[in-house]
């Protein structure tokens, strides 16, 4: 016997919605992107939702002049995106250029949506590649710096994903994003702080990335960082501060000028297995750059 559930219950009324998605009366397209919305929380209903072809419809919707079809066909995505096949599929849409249209234009809870969106699509990798390509980094630096405080959450969590991207790097140093993540270090919750610290540590592979850290006073903010951070802050802090120091003697002097040696110590004995490796080998790569300077007098 098959044991999987009867959908046909299910599928029925999601029929009908997906049908009033073609509608030409905008107040029925904007109770069927509610209901959609609302339908796409539940995980049995996601799949169906999918399975009966609204993801075209929604993306089609995302260009809506009414703010509330649009925001509720972003949200939709949102909650479709959860599913692993779903982020596949909603790229494939052709969603990606409308969702950052949303990200520069749209009403703020939308804004903050298309960018939760483009986190969820950037899970997988070669999403990452083309929302970068396609211009998402900027305005989600834009709404780091002047969104609510849910759209600062929302783009920081979008930017440490595309920051895997090693194309990405780059553009997220050229938007102008390492001074406000330097800024949001000093003053944000704890769970936006490591995730910026993780976005600085990934910057700090690229050499325009490190110069920007440099000049925007990270090094003070992720030194505090080893000190006072969460466990996987403390970790990301010392592979960003071991990217520097190994790269820049500059950078390195700075490091120990700001008193990164006692907290360093400290997280090499009771940090994380990759905390205590990454604070043992720049406590060695510190201790070797202190030997040459001798040696040089």
């Amino acid at each position: 016997m098959d044991s999987r559930p009867d959908v046909s219950n299910v599928q029925s009324p999601i029929l009908k919605l997906i049908e009033d998605l073609r509608s030409d009366s905008l107040d029925v397209k904007r109770i069927a992107t509610a209901e959609l919305r609302i339908l796409a929380q539940s995980a049995e209903d996601r799949t169906v939702i999918a399975e009966c072809g609204a993801i075209d419809l929604l993306v089609d919707l995302i260009h809506s002049t009414d703010s509330k079809t649009q925001e509720n066909a972003v949200t939709a995505l949102l909650n479709l995106s959860i599913s692993e096949k779903n982020k596949i599929a909603i790229a494939n849409a052709n969603a990606i250029h409308p969702l950052i249209n949303v990200l520069r234009t749209g009403n703020s809870e939308a804004k903050e949506n298309s960018a939760a969106t483009l986190y969820s699509l950037a899970v997988i990798e070669e999403n990452r590649v083309q929302i970068g390509e396609s211009g998402a980094i900027r305005p989600l630096v834009e709404l780091l710096v002047n969104g609510t405080p849910q759209g600062k959450k929302d783009a920081v969590t979008a930017l440490y994903n595309l920051s895997k991207c090693h194309k990405n790097k780059a553009r997220i140093v050229q938007a102008g994003a390492v001074k406000h993540l330097v800024e949001l270090i000093d003053h944000a919750a704890a769970g936006m702080v490591d995730k910026a610290v993780t976005i600085l540590a990934n910057l700090a592979t690229i050499e325009e990335g490190r110069t920007a850290i440099g000049q925007a006073g990270g090094v003070c903010v992720i030194v505090e960082v080893v000190e006072l951070g969460s466990p996987r802050g403390k970790e990301n802090a010392a592979s960003a501060l071991l990217q520097l120091c190994t790269n820049s003697v500059k950078l390195c002097n700075i490091v120990i000028q700001e008193g990164v040696v006692p907290p360093l110590v400290a997280l090499s004995q009771h940090g994380t297995p990759r905390a205590k490796d990454k604070a043992r080998s720049l406590l060695s790569h510190i201790r070797s750059q202190r030997n040459g300077h001798a040696r040089n007098r």
